[in-house]
């Protein structure tokens, strides 16, 4: 069963791209937005590598 997940803030092109592509994810527009769909622990997988490289990003900083 497939799952819809919005996206966090901040996620740019260059890092939605390679979630997609390291992730069995799809990203999908809807009403509400951009949303990556997917199995349940994918999307969780693909939250925790987004989410770890915004923190890694905005650390530079």
């Amino acid at each position: 069963m497939d799952y819809e997940m919005k996206l966090p803030i901040g996620v740019g092109e260059q890092l939605l791209a390679h979630t997609i592509q390291k992730f069995e994810v799809q990203l999908k527009q809807t009403d509400a937005g951009p949303v990556l769909v997917g199995p349940f622990e994918e999307l969780e997988n693909a939250k925790d590598y987004m989410i770890q490289e915004l923190k890694e990003r905005i650390s530079k900083y």
